[in-house]
């Protein structure tokens, strides 16, 4: 009796091993698949509010999850709009008034251009396995595709978001679906992935719909016009002189 307790005992530490195990490759791979040494991206951000859409059209250049020029071409209200963001810093710098404004602290949870994305979301670049621990929780249907859901729970206090649910295709290692918490269990934000294609080697959601659960309005679209990895970037787009170019 006593050696068919241990034998249960080692099978359940075992099994609770390999669970995790299992979720750290899975998130490793989501990593492998969304995150860049670098890249430059054009796209396009429709903010769905409660009676009318509008699109801007930007153009961005990142250098792993420490460096972001982006630069808003459309429309004439935001064109020559420019973000430059180094590290855990951030600036922005407005045409119309001549002028560069550092954002921080509490203003960093402000929308961006009235989107359901703030500038916390914007300045989140980092690998999900240097922020979070992971655990699989189950598997589920994403429009016909097989996915496994993780938990994931910040290890880190400098972050937006103390906790994820995250459905993950079980082939492709890419995110379908995402539910970002608060430390007090609150759901602030909804997240879906599509339009997943083969880039370079890696799959890559190239259109994804944020919600911000707090506000009004059908979502935020963000769509991925041109992207490309691994190209060389000149180091002087990365500075505060830049933005005034």
């Amino acid at each position: 009796m006593k050696a068919q307790i241990v034998f249960i005992n080692v099978f359940f530490i075992s099994l609770l091993s390999f669970c995790q195990v299992n979720a750290d490759y899975i998130l490793k791979r989501v990593d492998e698949n969304m995150y860049s040494e670098n890249r430059i991206v054009e796209s396009s951000m429709t903010i769905h509010g409660r009676r009318s859409s509008r699109t801007i059209t930007s153009l961005s250049y990142s250098v792993g999850d420490s460096k972001t020029y982006t630069e808003y071409l459309s429309p004439a209200k935001e064109k020559g709009t420019k973000m430059l963001k180094l590290d855990n810093q951030l600036w922005i710098y407005n045409p119309s008034t001549d002028r560069i404004i550092q954002i921080s602290g509490h203003m960093l949870r402000q929308s961006v251009m009235g989107s359901d994305l703030s500038y916390e979301d914007m300045m989140e670049d980092r690998k999900l396995t240097d922020i979070y621990d992971s655990e699989v929780v189950g598997e589920e249907l994403i429009n016909d595709r097989k996915a496994y859901v993780l938990l994931l729970k910040a290890n880190v206090s400098d972050i937006a978001y103390d906790s994820r649910k995250i459905w993950i295709d079980s082939e492709r290692f890419v995110p379908l679906k995402e539910e970002l918490f608060a430390k007090s269990g609150q759901l602030l934000k909804q997240t879906t992935f599509s339009d997943i294609k083969k880039i370079d080697g890696r799959w890559f959601p190239t259109t994804i719909l944020y919600k911000d659960m707090l506000k009004q309005g059908e979502g935020t679209e963000f769509k991925m016009l041109e992207i490309k990895f691994n190209q060389n970037i000149p180091e002087h787009i990365f500075s505060k002189a830049a933005l005034r170019q």
